[in-house]
């Protein structure tokens, strides 16, 4: 009855002090253990630094590192972006308890605050690659920072069609329409104001796929219907170029958080009385993320690679832009919320906090799946696009050109019966085994669809009914471009720390696609045996990767403002002190 008492008694007092908003006092009810104690991970021998991080990070981030630095700097340094201190560190983020109206208000003010600092010198009136990558590469800055902000400044503000719109009625760029941007409550609202009362000529309408004569009638010089469809819906490959690479960066940042974690937050003993274990130590917890890691880096590249084509886009590029964003668009917007779950979870109820961003994130950016065309639908029509290509090429008997698809003028590549450990990583035999997929694959495809037409489909019903084949084409279309960028990023360095350790990267990478993809053993390209080699290499991969885990993601470049508190001294940013505070 004693004991019973208490429990009531030491229960009642925890609960008064939390209601009264007491501190614990002197001799506190609860005790750090191991578990509840922070280190520094860099203060370990098992995180050394093997490799040049500013290197790595010049190579993942391509661009306009000083841009982004500057901006980041200028967001971390104003209180506008809702600057707050915990753990003895500074971090930024939007203050999502306001309102929509608060929000939005914030959010135009921080516009002005960065329009003011020159931070959108040229977007409106800057010609060529060079401002292009500039502009892209602030709108990821701002993308890390708020997504909504982001929206309005790519779509609403920023967009290539209001670029055109503005030129066609001459606002300078200077105007008090852009300068009094802060007066207004709402993207809709700085629209309106931009164009009130001003008449457009109808020679200056925008009319690189239709006119409209002075008669009133419809002209295009594009007569086919699809294809004028399809010209119409051409603005929209920039909206999934910047969701492209804002997804990559948002896993960055998610797995940042995640790691720095899981190297510092321990869990259980092994022996009796033994130390606890970090999470990272755990085999399953470095199966769980490291992947993650390396499908982030390979995906890097390829955001790198997309972002290229389409600053230096010509005519003549125009559907190659159009089939690599639809692609990766859908690719990595997937793979950004399967990350965001596994770090989720990865961080416990620790990352459902909103401070942590992580779980605020799931709910942010699901809406990629869809938004600027929904994934599935996406890959079905690039799909579609790579039979047209195959039909055309083999029906006339050309050479392919274009989209990576020349491996298709070579003989099929042969797999080696027995995969040992070094022919695994090899990246001839990873290329090759992706190049038989996708070969194979669109073979497949273009025989399912003329089997279905044979029968008396149409051609449009013979498609949809070859969905299944349509998506796994779509896949491995989609994977081998990102493996082939990893690759050619590869070939530009020296033999040295940097480059092996890509090597291993791009190692993992690519046998997590070939271990998740059932297509390897359903149409024959990989033995059981060689599939279960190709399985076990994975966690061997991730072993020797994770010494490696805190400078990979140090390499991101991400300030510390940009991550949470939970990324470092997790114990204080959690204390009954500082949540007074």
């Amino acid at each position: 009855m004693n004991n019973y008492h208490h429990r009531v008694s030491r229960r009642i007092k925890i609960l008064r002090n939390h209601l009264r908003r007491n501190s614990p006092p002197a001799t506190a009810i609860l005790n750090r253990n191991n578990c509840l104690s922070y280190s520094p991970p860099e203060l370990s021998d098992s995180n050394p630094i093997t490799f040049d991080v500013t290197e790595m990070r010049r190579l993942t981030d391509g661009h306009n590192l000083d841009d982004r630095d500057r901006l980041f700097g200028l967001i971390t340094q104003s209180g506008l972006f809702n600057r707050r201190e915990l753990g003895g560190r500074v971090f930024v983020s939007p203050d999502y308890n306001q309102s929509m109206e608060q929000q939005r208000e914030m959010t135009m003010k921080r516009i002005e605050y960065l329009f003011d600092r020159g931070v959108f010198r040229g977007w409106l009136t800057g010609d060529g690659p060079r401002d292009e990558l500039r502009k892209l590469a602030l709108h990821e800055v701002i993308g890390m920072y708020d997504h909504s902000l982001a929206i309005m400044l790519g779509v609403f503000l920023w967009s290539e069609e209001l670029k055109q719109s503005l030129l066609m009625i001459q606002i300078p760029e200077n105007s008090s329409s852009i300068l009094h941007v802060n007066r207004l409550r709402s993207i809709g609202l700085v629209v309106q104001q931009m164009f009130d009362n001003a008449r457009i000529p109808r020679e200056n309408l925008l009319n690189s796929v239709a006119d409209v004569s002075s008669s009133g009638e419809y002209l295009s010089a594009i007569k086919n219907a699809d294809q004028r469809f399809a010209a119409f819906l051409s603005p929209l490959t920039y909206g999934r170029v910047t969701i492209s690479v804002g997804a990559v960066y948002i896993s960055k940042i998610a797995l940042a958080i995640t790691i720095r974690y899981a190297l510092t937050r321990r869990a259980f003993s092994i022996a009796p009385n033994g130390p606890e274990v970090l999470l990272l130590d755990y085999p399953s917890h470095q199966r769980r993320l490291l992947p993650l890691l390396a499908k982030v880096y390979a995906m890097s590249f390829a955001a790198i690679e997309l972002k290229m084509m389409y600053a230096n886009r010509t005519p003549e590029s125009k559907k190659a832009i159009h089939i690599f964003s639809s692609a990766y668009k859908a690719t990595f917007t997937w793979n950004n919320m399967r990350t965001l779950q596994e770090c989720r979870e990865a961080c416990g109820g620790q990352g459902v906090k909103t401070e942590n961003r992580i779980g605020h994130f799931m709910s942010e950016f699901d809406v990629h799946s869809t938004f600027e065309g929904d994934n599935n639908v996406l890959m079905q029509q690039m799909s579609k696009t790579l039979l047209a290509e195959y039909i055309t090429r083999t029906t006339k008997n050309e050479p392919f050109r274009g989209l990576g698809l020349e491996h298709m003028n070579k003989p099929w590549p042969v797999i080696p019966s027995q995969l040992t450990s070094s022919a695994i990583r090899s990246s001839e035999f990873q290329i090759d085994l992706f190049h038989l997929r996708e070969r194979d694959l669109l073979r497949r495809f273009a025989a399912e669809v003329s089997e279905y037409q044979s029968h008396g489909k149409s051609k449009e019903s013979a498609f949809i009914l070859s969905y299944q084949l349509a998506e796994d084409l779509g896949r491995a279309f989609s994977e081998r471009a990102i493996l082939k960028t990893f690759m050619e990023a590869e070939s530009t360095l020296s033999a040295g720390s940097v480059k092996n350790v890509l090597g291993l990267l791009r190692s993992l990478y690519a046998m997590m696609c070939v271990d998740e993809d059932a297509s390897f053993l359903r149409y024959g390209y990989l033995s059981i045996e060689n599939a279960s080699a190709v399985r076990k290499e994975v966690p061997k991969l991730c072993s020797e990767l994770r010494p490696l885990a805190l400078a990979l993601v140090s390499s991101f470049g991400i300030p510390d403002a940009f991550l949470s508190p939970i990324a470092y001294n997790w114990v204080d940013s959690n204390s009954w002190d500082l949540s007074q505070h």
